[in-house]
């Protein structure tokens, strides 16, 4: 049974990596940003939006980064992309409900700021949202949804998780802070939408790279071929998407945007879209040989911003180039592994001078293999403890190992322990294994030990299941203890899960 009312938490990363690295920032934005706190109440108060929520869009979005009043790729202005395309007309319908000129809502943060929040109340008035639903952040998703203009149900899912995870996570960013909360999201029409993000849907999964979800391209945004039969496959191009991951799933759905690339990485957990096969030829380099001949790559981000370009996001296009690279017979080497910027004739400047091209390329030739790493499994010999409480189940086929644990939420904690020897003091990457199923818990609160305190993570565990999942890095200190935990203490509902967890050094 799929529930009308979903709990979102947060899926990927934790609360400690949200906060954004500002290197590259303008100083002209850095000087404004004093006013952005003001400006999201404010403009939150006057169309009765939720602060938070609207906080959550625009990180999503853009990461509070007006890009000087450049566009993105799909034609989005201003921290909380107000776009102005053939579909998508969202500038001038905020220009109509707040009487202010396009030109300000582009440039200006605080009345694009307002645009942003005028236009998401009408979409929530369009739903019949009253005065006391207003008051619910969970009643406004399908308001979200809508805003992100998406070409599918699922991509309009996808496109609204991203944005409740922001409130699971917390936001602490340029000045403006969220705090990391639980938002129970009704999804009504969306909740029976595909869930791009859930693993266990093999209707949706890349028959070219296992790992990535399938969502095509528009037939318009692309050349059918037979690669490479038709043409030599010898390069791999990086790009970044001047976007968000939906956002630009989205508009490579749509016939009137004339491009594509054959996959869209996300950048706070590396999930991966595959859009083009890569037996078709995507329009990505802006040269057609080079279309002709190479797999395009997109990242989600912006160039002039560092802070989308996580461990996560480097490691698993790393990973999908070497799997390219293996398939085709290309070199593992810059002269075949190339950016957008260094295609002949091209106008772009991706990936750009915050792409670590160095880190980037050792993931790809094995040099970013962990020093160390350690799995354990509720299995695993003196090394996992839980109580009577928790029972066993091997009824999913997605499991780590011949079972695992399951057990009802309580107001208490009793959690079930991993226990690992940890090397030494530092920076490590902690993922989880589990399996998903509907009527698993919707906020399961994963405890890291961490050397500054206990760290919570709260994980969506009815989707996502049956792989390795990053709920991000921690500083943990040497010794052997209880690592990560799972507790039972959660407002969540169905059955917390605990399964397997992966522990490397960074």
């Amino acid at each position: 049974m799929i529930l009308a009312r979903t709990r979102l938490a947060a899926l990927a990363t934790s609360a400690l990596t949200v906060a954004l690295i500002t290197a590259g920032q303008p100083a002209a934005q850095a000087a404004r940003e004093p006013a952005l706190p003001a400006a999201f109440a404010k403009a939150a108060a006057a169309s009765d939006v939720p602060r938070d929520l609207l906080v959550a869009l625009a990180y999503a979005e853009t990461h509070l980064d007006d890009h000087q009043g450049k566009p993105s790729a799909s034609g989005g202005y201003g921290l909380m992309h107000l776009v102005s395309n053939p579909t998508n007309h969202a500038l001038e319908k905020a220009a109509e409900l707040t009487s202010l000129p396009v030109e300000k809502l582009r440039s200006d943060n605080e009345s694009n700021i307002v645009g942003g929040a005028a236009v998401l109340r009408s979409y929530a008035d369009e739903l019949g949202l009253d005065d006391a639903a207003r008051k619910d952040a969970g009643r406004w998703y399908q308001a979200v949804a809508k805003y992100g203009n998406a070409s599918s149900p699922e991509t309009a899912r996808l496109y609204a998780d991203s944005v409740y995870e922001q409130l699971g996570l917390g936001i602490k960013a340029r000045g403006v802070t969220v705090k990391p909360q639980e938002v129970t999201a009704d999804r009504g029409e969306y909740a029976n939408a595909p869930d791009l993000n859930a693993r266990s849907d093999v209707g949706v999964l890349s028959t070219d790279y296992g790992p990535a979800a399938w969502v095509p391209a528009s037939s318009s945004n692309y050349t059918a071929s037979s690669r490479p039969s038709s043409y030599a496959i010898d390069r791999v191009v990086i790009h970044v998407t001047q976007g968000s991951y939906a956002g630009t799933i989205s508009w490579f759905q749509n016939s009137a945007a004339q491009v594509s690339a054959h996959y869209v990485v996300k950048s706070s957990n590396g999930a991966i879209t595959q859009m083009v096969r890569e037996k078709d030829v995507a329009w990505h380099a802006g040269n057609w040989t080079y279309n002709t001949r190479s797999i395009g790559i997109e990242h989600e981000g912006y160039v002039s911003d560092a802070s989308w370009f996580t461990d996560a996001m480097y490691r698993a296009s790393a990973a999908l180039t070497k799997a390219i690279c293996d398939k085709y017979g290309i070199p593992k080497d810059r002269a075949h592994i190339i950016g957008h910027n260094e295609v002949p004739g091209a106008d772009h400047t991706d990936p750009g001078s915050y792409w670590n091209w160095t880190t980037y390329m050792n993931y790809v030739t094995g040099g970013g293999t962990p020093s160390w790493s350690a799995t354990v499994d509720n299995t695993t010999s003196g090394k996992f403890t839980a109580s009577a409480n928790w029972g066993t189940s091997a009824y999913s086929s997605q499991r780590y190992g011949a079972d695992y644990r399951f057990a009802d939420p309580v107001a208490s904690s009793d959690p079930a322990w991993y226990q690992a020897a940890i090397p030494s003091a530092g920076t490590y990457k902690v993922e989880v294994w589990y399996p998903a199923d509907p009527g698993y818990n919707s906020s399961a609160p994963y405890i890291v030990a961490a050397s500054g305190g206990n760290q919570t993570v709260y994980v969506d565990q009815r989707s996502g299941g049956g792989s390795w999942r990053s709920i991000g890095t921690f500083s943990l200190n040497a010794g052997t203890y209880n690592v990560v935990g799972i507790s039972r203490w959660t407002a969540g509902t169905g059955l917390v899960i605990a399964d397997a967890v992966r522990i490397s050094k960074v």
